[in-house]
């Protein structure tokens, strides 16, 4: 019987045998965003825009709140600190996340 040279694969060889194969490159994140359901943005009433105009004037930077805005074609909520409110620009920052006036659908604060 012939004897096997003692040759030990490296650690780094040893763990690519046990990767998972993506046969199809890019189709779980296709199938991901075929499962996002998209929705028109809301058309916000007078009163509506009314609540909000009073609840944006309430803000100042510094304080906590959760912000609901439209964002591709999705609602979310983003939470954090007021970073920033740029009345001229009208974005109002949480964080990092710059928000459009325009898009903002609620605010708790």
């Amino acid at each position: 019987m012939a004897k096997r040279p003692d040759h030990k694969m490296p650690i780094a060889d040893r763990a690519k045998q046990f990767m998972p194969f993506a046969a199809l490159k890019g189709l779980p994140e296709a199938l991901a965003a075929k499962e996002k359901i998209t929705v028109p943005k809301i058309e916000l009433s007078p009163e509506m825009a009314e609540e909000l105009n009073r609840k944006m004037y309430g803000l100042r930077p510094g304080q906590m709140a959760a912000i609901v805005h439209f964002s591709n074609g999705e609602y979310i909520k983003t939470s954090g600190m007021v970073s920033r409110i740029d009345k001229t620009s009208r974005i109002l920052q949480i964080v990092n996340t710059k928000i459009a006036f325009d898009d903002i659908l609620d605010i708790e604060a």
